[in-house]
């Protein structure tokens, strides 16, 4: 499953932790972060459930960048 998410980052350098960050993520299979468009595009591991990986992400993106933001 795919999902598209909106961020709030301040840097190009910031969305590339961001990027890393998610993509280290327990129950993701792929991740990418726009920052032109301030998005955030996850693929899920075969059943992962988003509301529980979601928190997870956010989580990790804020260890490496702790004024970012996702909306989910």
């Amino acid at each position: 499953m795919k999902k598209t998410y909106k961020i709030d980052v301040d840097c190009a350098n910031c969305a590339n932790k961001m990027e890393l960050a998610a993509q280290k993520t327990k129950g993701v299979k792929s991740a990418s972060v726009n920052f032109m468009l301030l998005k955030m595009n996850v693929e899920f591991e075969e059943g992962a459930d988003p509301a529980e990986v979601m928190p997870r992400i956010l989580e990790n993106c804020k260890d490496v960048e702790d004024d970012c933001e996702i909306y989910f």
